[in-house]
């Protein structure tokens, strides 16, 4: 796996922030299906970890929990990238000896597993493929959605799943937008993201450093939808990494010109870096820029 695309001067999301309706039964899922260990736990809240150290994905029980209603905006789902093609492959055979029921596509710059948690919150698993590989048309990125070949990943399997392995990190959120033109505009105006792919009318893929998409936006269940309420599970935060505060600055700015309010999060998670500030994109969804990782 190339790692630059998920270090600096890249901007990449270093954690996600989810809303859940009982932590016991989320903490099963992610430790058993998933494959993460606890690194922090409080009475409502769990963060997540692949090495012992960092944590990429952080839950929290909401009281009077509302379920997901697919035609809000917020999450479609978080990607969670693992080191290698053999290592998805344990992770198939894992999941396989658990009956757990997946989805799956070969985009051709990678393959992924999709899968819901117990609120049906949208996670991804996926490897890259080599970055050599990848097709690229000026600054548009080739990706497609074919069947995977689960016999050559299940060959190369070596029945050593132990959970998540150090290395997995963040790979790229996918959003349920409300306007794909408005999140367009002020994903790559005012953040400085780089539109690299669309799929149809309805769904576009963003990135910096020509990874194949750091962010993916789509209105397929969301056209003109609103966010969820704040005892919604779902998505609550996603966060973005900065390279120094020359950029946040720029950045801050830019979106003080386009109309958009930034503030200090207080409900931020507190992995993923040092906030900066945080502010909230045109669909509603919250978001925490953070200077250095953690």
């Amino acid at each position: 796996m190339a790692t630059h695309f998920h270090q600096k001067p890249n901007m990449f999301v270093s954690h996600v922030q989810i809303k859940v309706s009982d932590l016991a039964r989320s903490i099963r899922f992610y430790k058993n299906i998933i494959g993460f260990d606890i690194l922090e736990q409080t009475g409502n809240t769990a963060a997540f970890t692949a090495d012992g150290k960092t944590s990429i994905l952080s839950i929290e029980q909401v009281e009077n929990a509302q379920p997901l209603q697919r035609e809000r905006t917020g999450l479609y789902h978080f990607a969670i990238l693992l080191p290698s093609r053999k290592d998805l492959g344990n992770f198939v055979q894992h999941i396989s000896q658990l009956d757990v029921p997946i989805g799956a596509g070969d985009h051709h710059v990678s393959e992924a597993i999709y899968l819901y948690d117990p609120d049906g919150n949208g996670i991804e698993v996926y490897a890259d493929r080599p970055e050599e590989l990848w097709i690229w048309n000026g600054n548009t990125v080739y990706m497609t959605t074919e069947p995977v070949n689960f016999r050559s990943l299940l060959e190369i399997a070596d029945g050593t799943w132990n959970g998540l392995p150090e290395g997995t990190v963040m790979g790229h959120i996918h959003l349920s937008v409300s306007d794909l033109r408005k999140s367009e505009a002020f994903y790559t105006k005012a953040l400085g993201f780089e539109a690299v792919a669309t799929y149809g009318s309805r769904a576009l893929f963003i990135s910096t450093g020509k990874y194949h998409h750091h962010i993916g936006l789509n209105t397929w269940e969301s056209l003109g939808g609103s966010p969820a309420p704040e005892n919604s599970v779902g998505l609550k935060s996603f966060t973005l990494v900065l390279n120094d505060s020359e950029q946040a600055e720029k950045i801050k700015n830019n979106l003080k010109e386009m109309g958009h309010v930034t503030e200090i999060f207080e409900g931020a998670p507190k992995f993923g870096g040092r906030q900066a500030f945080s502010t909230v994109d045109p669909s509603g969804i919250r978001i925490v820029f953070t200077l250095d990782e953690q």
